[in-house]
């Protein structure tokens, strides 16, 4: 390898779409610098995060890779949509309440129950979970409130014991059901709806917006030499990335043509929207990019994350069996963190969903920063196991290659 080989990344201009989380951009920036800092220690590249900037349509800041004898320079853009998540749950609570069972009875009426647990049973339990916690504190309060009643008391009791019930309602057993991130989850679960059917203007014209806003970047990107082109998104944001690339390769495929682009999902939930009826742009979109030269797929799983769909076939589940197939790469969390951090996070399944996207402990075969950020093409990463790990390059002052830096677990 010399210092000019194609398979050291020098620049990269990466599309990254967050999942469904109340942060902005500065606190995604935020994160990625924390998460930086983790894998420097871990893989001996120093990681510098710059300032947030907004440049070429979307916020951006600059990640600068510097390894023995290379650098790798990386502008990454995010393409949050905290604001359609303040939109979804700054409402009273009876709203909430209201509008997430609306969005779950579509969800059933629209097939979405059903889909989930034939292709993912531990999804249809996700689903189910956070309706079913919020059901029963509501059958709880109601219990109370009947409680005199019940007891054989005279009915005039109900004139203290209804109010007792919706102040425990409220004020007890909802913000235990909390705990949980149980309203979190119903707004989720909304937006999940109005990205299948698209039929909100306000989500449709935040999704407008953002497509203009990749588009930008997409353009900006052709007069920055870069070698690669990386789209990562991360849960809910996988659907939103979805019909982001769709879109631009239904009106300008020409934008794709002639460039090394890897789309990476990340825990990818494309098909807690795909697998609803009336989700047949985003099956389309689906397709498009799945058939679309000189796009590479990598959906990177784990096993241990109950929010997405484990071993599913996306992309034939989506109504294209015949068309090229998401490459899927499976990670383990035991060996990313800690003995001591991974029985910590174990058992909080949003936390474990989380993962993807935060940093390592000890060195594996995928990592965040490093495929974003670092000197190695990240569709390469869909070859790395724990057997194979990731290798970081050393070159020597002359531009030949050095022995390389090889991961071992542990």
């Amino acid at each position: 390898m010399t210092d000019g080989d194609a398979s050291i990344v020098r620049k990269r201009i990466v599309l990254h779409f967050p999942g469904f989380e109340p942060l902005d951009a500065h606190a995604h920036r935020a994160r990625f610098a924390r998460t930086a800092v983790q894998s420097t220690k871990v893989w001996g590249l120093y990681f510098h995060v710059g300032p947030l900037g907004d440049t070429a349509g979307a916020p951006s800041f600059d990640v600068t890779a510097t390894g023995h004898g290379h650098q790798t320079e990386s502008r990454v853009h995010i393409f949050d949509h905290h604001r359609l998540v303040a939109l979804l749950t700054d409402k009273p609570l009876h709203r909430r309440l209201m509008d997430g069972y609306a969005s779950a009875g579509r969800v059933v009426q629209n097939g979405g129950l059903v889909g989930y647990f034939r292709h993912a049973w531990r999804f249809g339990l996700f689903f189910v979970f956070p309706f079913l916690l919020v059901a029963l504190a509501f059958l709880a309060a109601l219990g109370a409130a009947l409680a005199p009643v019940l007891l054989g008391l005279p009915a005039w009791n109900l004139v203290w014991s209804a109010p007792a019930a919706i102040a425990l309602f409220r004020f007890v057993l909802i913000p235990r059901a909390e705990r949980f991130h149980t309203l979190h989850l119903f707004a989720d679960w909304e937006l999940a709806v109005a990205m299948a059917a698209l039929d909100r203007p306000e989500v449709n014209l935040w999704l407008e917006r953002t497509i203009e806003a990749a588009r930008e970047v997409l353009v900006a990107a052709v007069d920055t030499g870069c070698d690669e082109v990386l789209v990562t998104s991360h849960s809910m944001g996988s659907t939103i990335a979805a019909h982001v690339v769709g879109a631009l390769l239904e009106r300008e495929p020409e934008l794709m043509q002639g460039r090394r682009i890897v789309f990476v999902t990340l825990g990818g939930a494309i098909l807690q929207c795909a697998l609803l009826r009336p989700a047949r742009r985003l099956r389309e979109r689906v397709g498009l990019l799945a058939r679309a030269p000189g796009i590479d797929w990598l959906d990177v799983q784990c096993l241990t994350d109950s929010i997405h769909f484990y071993k599913a076939p996306v992309v034939a589940l989506c109504g294209h069996p015949h068309a090229p197939q998401a490459r899927i790469a499976t990670i383990r969390l035991k060996h990313i963190l800690s003995a001591e951090r991974y029985k910590r996070i174990k058992l909080d399944f949003l936390r474990v969903h989380r993962q993807y996207v935060l940093g390592p402990d000890r060195k594996s075969s995928f990592d965040f920063t490093l495929m974003t950020a670092g000197p190695l093409p990240a569709f390469d990463f869909a070859s790395f196991s724990q057997a194979s790990m990731p290798e970081i390059p050393v070159i020597d002052r002359t531009g030949s290659e050095g022995p390389a830096v090889r991961g071992q677990a542990g």
